[in-house]
């Protein structure tokens, strides 16, 4: 088994991946130790001295001004992790209870937060053998971080909540013990260092982000296909069209169609059949190519976000200084995700056009929805209406959570962000355009054979013939989802990406 060392900064999405999906172990090093030591004797001292600190020595949110003794500083730490534990919903999946604790473990690495070494490895170690909370996916407000959620994750490290341990779900407690982890008592600082901060939407994010990115190439490969289903004009993917205009997710499109298209005999040239094509095949590297500049600004931000101190108030012990800011609030996040999800959405929205060019008889010279004998069956006819449904929900979710804000705690935190329902909406995106993407490739590999395969790209006959193991080509109406579940698992699983990239090299 794999391991992520962690020092609050260098994770990276891969490593974010390789623990919440592949199961990879979690390890401090050493030096992110030693500052996290260093920061808890500052807390410590202050605690000690009773100084009148945000989150040491005082309530919080609008409850800042009252003053906490020394002696109810435990029950302060509990109390808070209890009454904010407010999540709703249905529960979040594991590979993100997964993701999120991986990140609060490595924003609290960074030694800025106070918190005590042993209750760090309290939660390193919960992920380590497998210990989910089962956190309610509803309830953040994204700013002040993801409070509602995160302590529904704390919950488990005292002994309280459910947890999901071995497939099984249990309360915090047995969890905890069936795993062979001691519950923690929090102290000063602790449980607000846990639940300040934006690792709900970052997690979901970091895993949006990572999925994304196979969408866009994989959006690629399926327009590919589409191209030669319609004799495609490729000159218009010429590298010199995309010089004069040089954004680099355009350049990148149009160089990763003309590679798998390579040696294809179903595409055209300018004036071959006809002058030019419809906006849906000239522009896709327009299209796609905008929507993966979108991506890789994202990445960014999350590169960013991930190995970032996000909690609140920081501690700066090298000055000795407890600074409250505002590193919690997820504006940044949330107009990322919000980003996010229109770039997904708009794959989707490209594809399903291309899907009616390859249903509609008026638009092409195909039979009428992909079917021989019409009338008597009815071949992609709803296949395309399904698609359709997916695109007009799309459109619905992509509208921005972060232009929305509502006041909390008695308009002391009177702008919030939302981007943990950014995020959520972002993920919910990228399922209905993987959907889409699914029919597209199901209806063009149809297409194809109609028109009588007179030899694919380079590229794009590894997926034709990978998808043409699972499906068969349809002669009678069938069972149309069964179809495109089999497709749309071939696009989840990246082996139509790996294989492609194995003889081609790697796609932008």
């Amino acid at each position: 088994m794999g391991k992520v060392l962690i020092d609050g900064n260098s994770l990276t999405i891969e490593d974010v991946i390789n623990v919440a999906r592949k199961g990879y172990k979690v390890e401090l090093t050493k030096a992110s130790i030693e500052k996290v030591e260093k920061s808890r004797k500052l807390v410590d001292r202050f605690v000690d001295e009773e100084r009148v600190v945000y989150g040491l020595t005082t309530g919080f949110g609008k409850f800042s001004d009252v003053v906490i003794s020394k002696e109810e500083a435990k029950e302060l730490q509990k109390n808070l992790i209890i009454s904010h534990s407010c999540g709703v919903g249905d529960l979040l999946d594991e590979e993100i209870v997964r993701g999120i604790m991986l990140l609060r473990a490595n924003a609290l690495a960074k030694g800025f937060s106070g918190i005590r070494l042993s209750t760090l490895k309290t939660l390193i170690e919960m992920i380590n053998r497998g210990v989910h909370p089962l956190i309610p996916e509803k309830g953040s407000l994204g700013s002040s971080g993801d409070l509602a959620p995160l302590s529904h994750m704390v919950l488990v490290l005292l002994g309280e909540g459910e947890a999901l341990y071995d497939g099984k779900r249990f309360s915090g407690k047995e969890a905890m013990n069936k795993a062979g982890i001691e519950t923690v008592e929090l102290t000063s600082k602790e449980g607000l260092a846990l639940i300040n901060g934006t690792q709900v939407m970052t997690a979901i994010g970091a895993l949006t982000i990572y999925d994304a990115i196979n969408i866009s190439k994989m959006a690629d490969i399926t327009a590919s296909l589409t191209m030669e289903a319609l004799n495609g004009i490729v000159t218009a993917f010429d590298e010199k069209v995309h010089r004069v205009r040089p954004h680099k997710g355009q350049m990148n499109a149009a160089k990763n169609l003309l590679n798998i298209l390579k040696d294809s005999n179903m595409t055209t040239e300018q004036g071959e059949i006809r002058v030019q094509d419809a906006y849906t095949l000239r522009c896709i590297p327009q299209i796609h190519g905008a929507s993966k500049d979108a991506i890789e600004y994202i990445k960014e931000k999350i590169n960013i976000e991930i190995n970032s101190a996000t909690d609140n108030p920081l501690i700066f012990e090298e000055v000795e200084e407890v600074i409250s800011g505002g590193n919690f609030h997820g504006q940044p996040m949330a107009l990322s995700f919000d980003f996010l999800g229109i770039a997904l959405a708009e794959f989707a929205n490209v594809s399903e056009r291309r899907l009616e060019r390859l249903v509609n008889p008026a638009l092409s010279d195909l039979p009428a929805f992909l079917i021989e004998k019409g009338g008597l069956n009815s071949g992609f006819m709803i296949v395309q209406y399904s698609a359709a449904s997916l695109v007009s929900e799309n459109k619905v979710l992509a509208h921005p959570a972060s232009v929305d804000s509502i006041t909390s705690s008695a308009n002391q935190e009177d702008h919030v962000s939302m981007g943990t329902i950014a995020a959520r909406k972002a993920r919910e995106i990228l399922g209905n355009t993987r959907k889409v993407l699914a029919m597209e490739l199901l209806g063009a590999c149809q297409a194809i054979d109609l028109r009588g395969n007179k030899g694919l790209g380079v590229g794009s006959k590894i997926a034709y013939d990978l998808v043409r193991e699972k499906v068969d080509e349809i002669i009678d109406d069938k069972v149309m989802y069964k179809e495109i579940n089999k497709c749309e698992e071939l696009i989840k699983s990246n082996i139509i990406i790996d294989k492609i990239e194995k003889k081609i090299g790697k796609l932008n």
